[in-house]
């Protein structure tokens, strides 16, 4: 049976900026963590966590006998998952955790391209062009922020730009969720696929990288493995699409970009990190572009209010 999906109210609002605060400090808890327990070992510990605690939830709530027609995407959608925290854990012993929440966050930039090509009923409309215009135009000028002649930050700049590849990484994640079977099977089984082969290729990448001996367990490293496995890749995630099958998506996406926001406000206060005019220019950019492609309808009724047309 259908549900009615409703627009955003207050409780919505407050269940979302609780998400996004867990959302933002993410990328921090990997960085303050990092000297005790490898990025990459960080991401693949949270993906086995949420793994079991998902394959728990699906022998209790159904769903396995899906497995048969939808194991080929469910792959293809855990692999990008699993290099996409890979590029953010690379990405974050170059630059900082503030550039990494802003640049992770293109992610609908390139679902929207992805499915514009891939689905007819998905074509982009002119106000979405100019999102993705302008979003790219931000990332040009925030990468600029660490560019000067005289000195040229290269590690900042390489994480930076993986921090855009986990982005394309993630949105790609998302387009062979909506173009395949995945579209129609259960929430927790797609979750799974994620989770599981992720964790398999980050373990893998660990062992050969060597960085699968770079674990100490500290309380530091015990609380980021623990926050993010269980609060974000489980807790959060399950919140987030219980709220998507009630709530206009247009609406939520529009309060998901505190995410960034709150990224950059948690590394600045809680690391210590240098803010540059380019890059906060930029990651305007960036979001006002991302409001544009993600909840161009929304957009569109403001704009039409605000000029006395409707």
């Amino acid at each position: 049976m259908s549900v009615d999906r409703r627009n955003a109210d207050r409780f919505a609002l407050q269940v979302m900026i609780g998400l996004c605060l867990i959302w933002g400090v993410q990328q921090v808890m990997i960085k303050w963590a990092a000297a005790d327990i490898a990025p990459v070992m960080q991401a693949a510990g949270r993906s086995g966590i949420s793994a079991l605690l998902v394959g728990l939830l699906i022998c209790w709530k159904g769903g396995w006998e899906q497995v048969g027609n939808t194991w080929r995407g469910g792959l293809l959608a855990g692999a990008l998952f699993g290099l996409e925290f890979f590029f953010i854990a690379e990405g974050l012993q170059l630059t900082t955790a503030a550039h990494m929440s802003v640049f992770l966050y293109t992610a609908p930039i390139f679902t929207a391209l992805g499915v514009h090509f891939l689905l007819a009923s998905e074509r982009l409309r002119p106000l979405q062009w100019l999102g993705i215009l302008l979003a790219f135009i931000g990332i040009a000028i925030a990468f600029a922020g660490g560019v000067s002649w005289d000195n040229l930050d290269h590690r900042m700049l390489l994480g930076d730009a993986l921090g855009v590849l986990a982005g394309a990484c993630w949105g790609a994640t998302t387009v062979v969720v909506r173009a395949s079977r995945l579209s129609e099977a259960p929430v927790t089984l797609t979750l799974f696929y994620q989770l599981i082969v992720g964790f398999l290729g980050l373990l893998l990448i660990a062992l050969f990288s060597g960085q699968i001996s770079h674990v100490s367990l500290t309380p530091v490293a015990v609380a980021s493995v623990l926050f993010q496995g269980l609060v974000v890749s489980f807790f959060s995630y399950l919140i987030w699409f219980w709220l998507l099958r009630r709530y206009l998506a247009a609406n939520l996406a529009v309060f998901s970009f505190m995410t960034p926001l709150f990224g950059v406000t948690f590394g600045v206060l809680l690391l210590g990190e240098p803010l540059s005019v380019n890059f906060v220019i930029g990651a305007v950019l960036v979001l006002l572009g991302i409001t544009f492609v993600s909840a161009e309808q929304w957009v569109r009724r403001r704009l039409r209010k605000a000029l006395g047309q409707g």
